[in-house]
């Protein structure tokens, strides 16, 4: 073979390999596109209800086995799946119903949510603090028609040391996380509750043992549920993204400043397209000790 025919070969073989490259990669991106769609269309229109189990040498042994059902970002959520969401909790004997925000805010479906939120049974009551879409005049308003306890940089004893806090929200009005622990005393096991997770990259957190936060959507349009494109745009481009920390608060477990355990749920609202970010009711048993397996 003429040394000019091994160039054009070779230059054949080049030719099909680069379209066989873009073939391929072609594929992987209609494969990975159809299985986002089909999430989306399937699992992200599914509440969860996760079960977590949260370890603490700070709760006090009587309330070992404490059940916590949080509930936040139920948006536009209609009514029956929100009472299917109550009679699901009913089913789960749970102590304490906790709500991070973001309901209704149109027209009478704020008091709707409120009534039917109403009916879930829990040993020690139900409480809750505003998000960004809520007016919290009207949300606490609200709350209070139907015996819900609205936190608003403030907090109470749920029972001997155990101190239940609110802040309000951080886009609307004016969080003070030292406000809302006013009233805990250092041997308390203390829950925070506060609708934007970026309080815990702002404030000084301690005194807290567990915080408990919504906004994030779970990154709302994730890849695979790993990586969400509007939570990493750079803080300094606007303070109107999602988050101003990047992937850091998107969903599940994180830390705040001072290293209190923070626990950010994907919200249980039908605010679609959800693409691998599916929505949550997220189920908190306390325990006492420390998890050696966690």
């Amino acid at each position: 073979m003429a040394y000019g025919d091994e160039k054009k070969l070779a230059r054949l073989f080049k030719k099909l390999s680069f379209k066989k490259t873009v073939k391929t990669v072609l594929i992987i991106c209609l494969v990975v596109t159809l299985i986002h769609v089909v999430h989306a269309l399937t699992l992200d229109r599914t509440i969860e209800y996760k079960e977590i189990s949260f370890y603490s040498p700070d709760v006090p042994m009587e309330m070992n086995g404490y059940r916590i059902a949080f509930i936040t970002d139920t948006h536009s959520l209609p009514g029956e799946r929100l009472r299917a969401v109550v009679q699901a909790l009913n089913d789960s004997h749970i102590d304490l119903l906790v709500l991070g925000g973001d309901f209704p805010c149109v027209g009478s479906a704020l008091p709707q949510s409120m009534e039917i939120l109403s009916h879930v049974i829990s040993t020690d009551g139900i409480y809750g603090v505003e998000g960004n879409h809520d007016n919290h005049e009207s949300l606490f308003r609200a709350m209070e028609d139907y015996a819900i306890t609205p936190l608003s940089n403030s907090g109470l004893h749920i029972r001997d040391h155990f101190y239940l806090a609110g802040t309000e929200d951080l886009w609307n009005r004016a969080p003070d996380i030292a406000c809302a622990l006013e009233g805990a005393s250092p041997e308390d096991f203390v829950v925070l509750l506060a609708h934007n997770p970026d309080i815990a990259g702002q404030q000084e957190t301690r005194g807290v043992d567990l915080m408990l936060c919504g906004h994030t959507h779970g990154g709302q349009a994730t890849l695979f549920g790993l990586w969400a494109p509007v939570l990493s745009v750079d803080s300094s481009l606007t303070s109107r993204y999602i988050s101003n920390f990047g992937q850091r608060f998107r969903t599940g477990w994180a830390l705040s400043n001072d290293n209190v355990p923070v626990y950010v749920s994907n919200g249980t609202g039908a605010f679609y397209p959800r693409v691998f970010s599916r929505p949550q009711v997220i189920l908190i048993t306390l325990q006492h000790g420390s998890c050696l397996t966690c």
